[in-house]
């Protein structure tokens, strides 16, 4: 549901793509395509992109790259959410997370049920913040990475969406860390 304040200035926020694969290449990555293309017509930036195999030290280590990076707000990863044993992309990201959004895999899964019914239940995608910067795990199939997108991120991703969303509170995501 769209709920944005006109009166407010939009602001780009900068992400980056990573698929999770241990088959695709960049040309044939379609859910990865899907995410860059939806937030650059959002407006935002593509800040940097990868695909790495699915395994479980090589995602936690590219997380941990980008969150280290100051020209990285948020960080999407398609791909090893599901159930199967190489679906490791779920564990990876906790092994990052300071703090893990547990509303968002809810809401994912809401969002999931009315497209795909009970098969929802399939699905682990999570969200999370280290470091100042989002972190969000998606199914790796482009409708998954659309539903995420349309009815999730692309509000919680732009300033103007009220009640409340994502980018008002990055100037405090790492406020802990400061002392008075």
């Amino acid at each position: 549901m769209s709920r944005i304040d006109e009166t407010k200035e939009f602001i780009p926020v900068r992400i980056a793509v990573l698929t999770v694969s241990d088959t695709r290449q960049l040309g044939e990555d379609r859910s990865g395509d899907t995410l860059v293309a939806r937030l650059e017509d959002a407006g935002h930036t593509l800040a940097a992109r990868e695909i790495v195999s699915d395994e479980r030290d090589l995602i936690a280590d590219q997380l941990r790259s980008w969150v280290a990076d100051p020209s990285i707000d948020v960080v999407l990863s398609t791909g090893g959410t599901g159930l199967t044993g190489r679906d490791v992309t779920v564990e990876a990201h906790r092994d990052v997370y300071e703090k893990e959004i547990e509303a968002f895999g809810t809401v994912f899964t809401m969002v999931s049920f009315q497209k795909i019914g009970t098969s929802a239940v399939q699905s682990r995608a999570t969200g999370g913040v280290a470091g100042g910067t989002y972190l969000f795990a998606l199914p790796g199939s482009p409708g998954a990475c659309k539903d995420a997108w349309d009815e999730i991120l692309r509000w919680q991703l732009d300033y103007r969406h009220r009640p409340c969303n994502f980018v008002e509170i990055f100037p405090r995501l790492d406020e802990h860390k400061r002392r008075k």
